[in-house]
């Protein structure tokens, strides 16, 4: 009489034996920052890009631009906690996939003050919830496509960094071009100020002509200060783009070399930038998962069902068999809220997929129109430069024959270093834009 139980025990003690088991995984309390870069695993396979892929990364001769790249992808910590997001994401859709269990109901009941013959009851029941099965695919194909959304993500992100960790780059390259030019001119300010103080003594200029050079002298200081905060700041950004502790040492080598920037092609890709741009796949993405949260909200307003088999016995030795149907009535509710939440979320998707895509495109448009313009300044101070440079020239073959003073050639001079600081700036400011409009644009998928 006790088969039943004997059974569901024996049930019970094999599905455990697949169980998985826990094992704890305390958290770190101090904080792990790597300070050798040539400790650092890179797996150039991995990376999101062709270029990076086809591209040695070796640290030892110092560190390229696109050396730095494929590092902040491999060591980015932020990224990390993006590939964990995807192991969520996987085993989500994972359990999504997975049967429902069906569920066992046992009873046994005692008679307490019965008469001869009376003898222990139980019941057993076996049930399954149909419904479940019905909706299993919507919800897995909802899973999946979560899944492929966070995958997608994933890849905008290391797109991100990638470009993040080519503008640092560069940005930290122009700094000290731009640093250079400053001590120059720094130089030039200071040897035409202890000039004028010399002629202030001998009482050749006045004290206000002084004061202006002194004035101009403090400003150049004032700027290499400035530029030498921004330019400490920058490396610790890039640091910490990569992984690193703030103050681990890089070589950086090389220059801007950044994959060819045609315009016309970027515009005619426009049209093909939701094929390329993986934010705006990933947004497809969660819009096909949602169609299927909305499919099988859709399903889950046929009444519930839930069908079982008993075996039983009652105290009197009567043994039966029966089945069972649980059948839900969808007077009141009928899941039509769900629906319409479903429903509503998927128009917001829709609208926000649409409006992230006329937004990448009409960024993009906007940063080759700051490219031609930039150009066109560029290309006149490049032509004042040229300019300039032959005025100097001239100046110091003036100043070399006797017939320029000292303060005159200094004055040259520095509208010359003026010059050059602008011209490195806008270089800057096009270098960086090429590469929003790279990142951007999906041209450097290429």
């Amino acid at each position: 009489m006790r088969t039943p139980f004997r059974l569901a025990l024996a049930a019970l003690c094999s599905v455990c034996a697949g169980c998985a088991s826990y094992r704890p995984e305390p958290l770190d309390t101090a904080p792990r920052m790597a300070r050798d870069v040539a400790h650092i695993e890179v797996d150039a396979a991995r990376m999101p890009l062709p270029a990076l892929r086809s591209h040695r990364f070796d640290p030892g001769d110092g560190l390229d631009i696109d050396e730095v790249a494929m590092l902040a992808v491999a060591n980015n910590p932020r990224l990390r906690l993006e590939r964990d997001r995807l192991g969520v994401a996987r085993a989500q859709a994972f359990a999504a996939g997975l049967l429902p269990d069906p569920q066992l109901a046992l009873t046994r009941d005692f008679p307490t003050n019965g008469g001869p013959g009376d003898t222990s009851a139980f019941s057993a029941g076996l049930s399954y919830d149909v419904n479940a099965l019905l909706t299993r695919s919507a919800r897995s194909a909802a899973a999946s496509a979560s899944a492929r959304q966070v995958n997608l993500e994933l890849l905008w992100q290391e797109w991100q960094v990638v470009g993040r960790a080519r503008l640092l780059f560069v940005r930290s390259l122009e700094q000290q071009r731009l640093l250079d030019v400053l001590h120059e001119n720094q130089k030039l300010f200071a040897k035409r100020y202890r000039y004028v103080q010399a002629a202030l003594a001998e009482g050749n200029t006045t004290l206000d002509a002084a004061a202006a050079d002194l004035a101009a002298l403090q400003d150049a200081g004032r700027q290499i200060n400035e530029l030498e905060r921004q330019q400490r700041r920058n490396r610790v950004d890039l640091n910490r783009l990569l992984g690193l502790a703030p103050d681990a040492e890089l070589r950086l080598v090389g220059g801007a070399a950044l994959p060819p920037l045609d315009a016309a092609q970027v515009k005619a890709s426009l049209a093909q930038l939701a094929r390329r741009r993986p934010d705006l796949l990933a947004l497809e993405a969660g819009y096909q998962s949602q169609e299927e949260r909305f499919r099988a909200a859709v399903l889950a307003q046929f009444p519930a069902l839930n069908v079982g088999l008993t075996r039983a016995r009652d105290t009197s030795n009567l043994y039966t068999q029966g089945l069972g149907i649980t059948l839900s009535l969808p007077i009141f509710d009928g899941n039509r809220g769900n629906v319409a939440i479903e429903r509503a979320t998927r128009r917001q998707l829709h609208d926000e997929f649409q409006l992230r895509l006329n937004d990448a495109a009409a960024e993009v448009t906007a940063l080759l129109g700051d490219q031609k313009l930039l150009a066109a300044q560029l290309a006149g101070v490049k032509s004042a430069l040229a300019t300039l440079e032959q005025a100097s020239a001239s100046a110091a073959a003036a100043l070399q024959a006797g017939n320029l003073g000292e303060l005159a050639y200094a004055n040259v001079q520095s509208g010359l270093l003026a010059k050059r600081v602008e011209a490195v700036t806008l270089e800057q400011r096009i270098l960086e834009q090429r590469i929003a409009i790279l990142t951007l644009a999906g041209s450097t998928a290429k």
